[in-house]
């Protein structure tokens, strides 16, 4: 058996080599690094399969500082979100002078707890920031008509959901990102549609506001040394661009791959005596950037995981309001319990499109090992 690894990275590339070699030998012969070519048909690949307008950009945080700018929003507005997600989504607002106002998750989903916004909504709320955690989308249908009646804005943090699909109740199928005012994407290379390096995008289906957030990612620009606004130097490499090029191709596949791990995860972790495996919604599909568990023995099954060759993460360790960085915004421990428990509890198994059967089921079999250690020990 090859060893298991948390994102098997360069197992992917290997698949692709000679289509991503050629992509990148083209870009170095063509010396066009920045703004080529190649970023401008990657911009309009990745558009046509969201079904939208792409702004491509440096990185996922760019992306959501760009998303912001771009609502001209003022210091003291306050923006409504989570705190148990990737610090990028809460420290641009910070720096931007905006005021966080969190909201407690789901406990099943991981999610924000769409039933706790509306008693967070103040006349000072201009936005609700939701992000749609692991692969899966929160509830944005019931979010949307939130914020169409206290007139707020939507910006979709979609950073690790890449490809998944939202199901509104009257038919209508959208991708995660594309269908708030704005959404952001990570192109971190372990995401469901990974570069070599860093890279990011902002999404939105109106033209303006799109052309507004291309000026503001370089520097403001109108035409070459022309200045209409402040803005800030955010953009995705030619390199890059090349590579995610590529890849689009085959992001269907690959999403595929991560949905057949999962479901092998699910058919042979279900009912595991202290193991709850992610839970599902009926209005989303779930791409599996993570596939993250919960136990209460959650250090010990990690030591224990370890000890036989199965790397895991603990996506998130800490919840944001407790973060030292950020004391400053008044919350206290026992302000949002789900997020606090689920801070220790969490457990990310490895996941990621190379990942076969051998492999999957030495993952469950120790699984299942441990939860039978455990539950013989509590017995004497």
């Amino acid at each position: 058996m090859q060893t298991i690894l948390m994102s098997d990275i360069y197992g992917q590339y290997l698949t692709m080599k000679a289509e991503i070699d050629e992509a990148i030998q083209e870009v170095i012969k063509s010396t066009r690094f920045i703004k080529s070519g190649k970023v401008l048909d990657f911009e309009e690949k990745l558009a046509d399969y969201l079904n939208t307008n792409v702004v491509a950009c440096g990185n996922g945080t760019d992306a959501l500082q760009l998303a912001f700018m771009a609502l001209d929003l003022k210091p003291g507005d306050e923006v409504i979100t989570t705190p148990f997600s990737f610090v990028s989504t809460v420290e641009v607002l910070v720096l931007m002078g905006l005021k966080l106002v969190f909201v407690d998750v789901c406990p099943d989903t991981f999610n924000i707890n769409v039933t706790q916004i509306e008693n967070a909504i103040t006349t000072k709320t201009k936005a609700i920031l939701p992000v749609h955690l692991f692969g899966q989308c929160t509830n944005m249908e019931a979010i949307l008509n939130l914020a169409g009646k206290h007139e707020l804005y939507v910006v979709e943090d979609a950073c690790q959901a890449l490809g998944t699909d939202y199901l509104f109740s009257y038919g209508t199928r959208k991708k995660a990102g594309t269908m708030g005012h704005i959404g952001c994407n990570s192109f971190f290379p372990s995401k469901n549609l990974g570069a070599f390096g860093d890279g990011g995008a902002v999404y939105t289906s109106n033209k303006t506001l799109a052309d507004k957030i291309r000026s503001i990612a370089s520097h403001g620009m109108k035409a070459k040394y022309e200045y209409e606004r402040i803005g800030i130097n955010s953009r995705l490499d030619s390199i890059q661009a090349a590579i995610l090029e590529v890849k689009l191709k085959y992001i269907g596949k690959h999403i595929k791959a991560r949905q057949t791990a999962a479901r092998f995860y699910d058919e042979h972790l279900q009912g595991l005596r202290g193991i709850k495996i992610p839970g599902r919604t009926e209005f989303s599909t779930h791409t599996f950037h993570q596939y993250t568990i919960q136990t209460d023995d959650r250090d010990e099954l990690k030591r224990y995981l370890d000890a036989k060759g199965i790397p895991s993460m603990v996506y998130y360790p800490k919840a944001l309001h407790l973060q030292e960085a950020y004391k400053s915004l008044g919350y206290r421990e026992g302000d949002f319990p789900v997020a606090e428990k689920l801070t220790q509890t969490v457990l990310s198994l490895p996941m990621h499109t190379e990942l076969d059967e051998e492999q999957l089921g030495y993952i469950v079999e120790a699984v299942k090992s441990f939860s039978q250690r455990r539950r013989d020990a509590k017995k004497n």
